[in-house]
């Protein structure tokens, strides 16, 4: 597909009962997001996908949530959501630029929602003490109020208690073991691999030193495809490669793993190899690396892809 076509919001095409739910809420009803999250029950990668997706809806508009909170005060579900939206909320308050360029009342503003989101956090965690997707949703408050990292390791215990090789909690805690936030280059690959080598075929983290590679390159501003071609990458995207062969196909962060592999793939020369990724996610692009492209990501997309497929046709 072309640029104009890929869709930047999201790695890939949600289920329709995810998709119906989220344009309910959108609508201002809440019901299906309640019959969703119910039925979705301790699936805890899709229960923190999707409960992230209408947090996204209620740091916009809450009207909806604010009803199922009246109808139902003491539901967990409800309580996450909220938890979600409040986080959601304080950075989107402070925007996605550099700190240098933030302003000191968006700083603030920031701040104070973070801290709020504490509250609401412990709510949701209160009301559902088996789930960790309160605690994985406080890293990013972690992240924000600087959190120290014997703060951290406790928070961490907390999830992995409940969900030792969760995804979406493995990613989060390895951007906050990232230079740019509150460890080092060394210890976010540290953390990454230590991850990736713990966790059971399937559960797709051995795609955490992928993005510690990545992160590093971003972070240093080296655009030298030579780093990505060391036999050390090599293995790590081929343990990606099985890893991804194992997985659920229906894991919610399958795509994003897809994304990453054709990324590296096509830099590595395996040009087949990546066109076959490439052709399993084309049409949507909001995953790494592309969306660290910002307004760009569809054309890096794009880019990269078509020199995969132009490359393997010259080998056919």
């Amino acid at each position: 597909m072309p640029p104009e076509r890929q869709d930047t919001r999201t790695a890939f095409p949600h289920p329709e009962e995810v998709t119906d739910a989220l344009r309910a809420a959108r609508g201002g009803v809440w019901k299906p997001a309640a019959t969703l999250l119910g039925a979705i029950g301790t699936d805890w990668e899709r229960r923190s996908h999707v409960s992230f997706l209408l947090g996204e809806i209620a740091a916009v508009d809450d009207g909806w949530l604010r009803d199922w909170e009246a109808e139902l005060p003491g539901c967990a579900d409800a309580a996450l959501v909220r938890a979600r939206a409040t986080v959601v909320l304080a950075w989107k308050l402070r925007g996605s630029r550099r700190a240098a360029h933030t302003s000191e009342e968006e700083f603030e503003d920031f701040h104070l929602v973070l801290n709020r989101s504490r509250a609401d956090i412990a709510r949701a965690a209160e009301l559902n003490p088996a789930d960790p997707t309160p605690h994985l949703t406080e890293i990013w408050t972690a992240l924000g109020l600087g959190y120290d990292h014997e703060r951290m390791e406790r928070l961490w215990a907390e999830i992995t208690a409940r969900a030792p090789h969760h995804y979406e909690a493995h990613f989060s805690a390895l951007q906050y073991w990232c230079a740019k936030w509150r460890g080092s280059h060394e210890e976010a690959m540290e953390f990454a691999v230590r991850a990736a080598a713990s966790a059971p075929l399937g559960s797709l983290l051995t795609a955490m030193p992928l993005i510690a590679h990545y992160e590093r390159a971003i972070h240093e501003g080296d655009t030298s495809v030579e780093p990505d071609r060391t036999p050390e990458m090599i293995a790590r995207v081929d343990a990606a490669l099985m890893d991804v062969a194992a997985a659920d196909p229906n894991h919610p962060r399958l795509a994003e793993v897809r994304h990453l592999l054709a990324y590296y793939l096509t830099w590595q020369d395996r040009h087949e190899a990546a066109v076959e990724q490439f052709r399993l996610v084309d049409g949507y692009v909001g995953a790494l690396p592309w969306r660290y492209e910002g307004d760009n990501a569809a054309e890096e997309f794009c880019r990269v892809r078509d020199l995969a497929v132009e490359a393997a046709t010259e080998h056919v």
